[in-house]
């Protein structure tokens, strides 16, 4: 296989020409010794969309577990067995305390999630509540993460001011199967395909790790091309005691781990890359230089999981030369 010139293919991703399948697959095959020619390859795309600038976003789980799927990388599944704390849905007043606090630390966006399938009508009048308020009072950007919606809740979430919804793909469609059972590859996609018909920009990506192949990597990213995601988040699993996945042999290292953040960066050039979920475990001492390549990333832990203090997440931000990106 012809090794792929990387300076000249991102000189042809930032005037606009799509990686071919076969190109994206390589990007991801290439020999080690190819890695630093890939690696400035996807910094100068970024560079050229994004600049110097980096977005913090601030995660709150704004219901956690009790959940009737039954993926299987998640702690707050139907099947899952791990000691989480489980709880309804926060109340606004404390939702909007946390989004203040996310404000005076200058993330970029707020986000909450909540687990299950699908929210109920009244969570989704308490969230259209909660969204309506923090952006008149904070003009903060939202986005949340809510499972599966119907048009008229995606309607009114946008009219109350979400500008964002986070559904993730998470593996191809092929794959799919192996990770989850209670819906399909087809079902996520299609509640993608609503909520943006709905007004709402789209965040999207998956988690790397869960027994795929490079093809299944490929065909996810490739998949989202037609959603035209806002915000592609790349997250690596981090296997957790009580799910099904709890030894699952990922293969990751820090090196593979920023080959896929490059290729997303690649096929998705004006997207915001976010390193996302489980950065911190598998880049190890090569975190910094995923921001290189993503724009983007969570400070101050997950939905279940800990993560990056803020300020230590921002002190790195710094340490390279980047800027907080705070406004659009």
């Amino acid at each position: 296989m012809p090794l792929l010139d990387y300076p000249s293919l991102a000189t042809s991703v930032i005037a606009g020409a799509a990686l071919t399948p076969p190109q994206a697959l390589e990007v991801l095959q290439g020999p080690d010794a190819e890695f630093l020619s890939l690696f400035a390859a996807a910094a100068a795309v970024r560079h050229r969309f994004h600049a110097n600038r980096v977005q913090v976003q601030i995660l709150s789980n704004a219901r956690s577990g009790n959940c009737s799927e039954d993926c299987h990388y998640c702690s707050q599944s139907a099947i899952s067995t791990a000691p989480i704390i489980r709880y309804p849905m926060k109340p606004p007043e404390q939702l909007l305390a946390e989004a203040r606090q996310a404000k005076s630390l200058q993330a970029r966006r707020f986000c909450m999630g909540i687990s299950g399938r699908s929210p109920t009508d009244d969570q989704i009048d308490q969230l259209c509540r909660v969204v309506t308020r923090i952006r008149q009072e904070l003009e903060m950007p939202v986005c949340c993460s809510l499972g599966f919606l119907t048009p008229p809740q995606a309607r009114r979430l946008f009219l109350a001011g979400l500008d964002r919804v986070n559904h993730n793909l998470n593996t191809s469609r092929r794959h799919y199967p192996a990770i989850c059972t209670t819906h399909t590859f087809a079902d996520r996609l299609a509640n993608l395909m609503l909520c943006r018909d709905a007004g709402l920009e789209i965040c999207s990506g998956g988690i790397i790790g869960q027994g795929e192949t490079d093809q299944d990597i490929v065909d996810m990213l490739l998949a989202l091309k037609p959603v035209r995601p806002a915000s592609v988040p790349i997250n690596f699993l981090v296997p957790i005691a009580g799910t099904p996945f709890e030894n699952m042999q990922h293969g990751l290292t820090p090196v593979r781990c920023l080959r896929v953040l490059a290729l997303a960066r690649l096929l998705h050039p004006q997207a915001d890359i976010r390193a996302a979920g489980g950065r911190e475990y598998h880049l190890r001492s090569l975190q910094p230089m995923a921001l290189y390549i993503a724009n983007s990333i969570f400070s101050n832990g997950y939905l279940t999981a800990g993560g990056q203090e803020h300020d230590q997440a921002v002190q790195m931000i710094h340490d390279l030369g980047f800027e907080l990106e705070i406004e659009d």
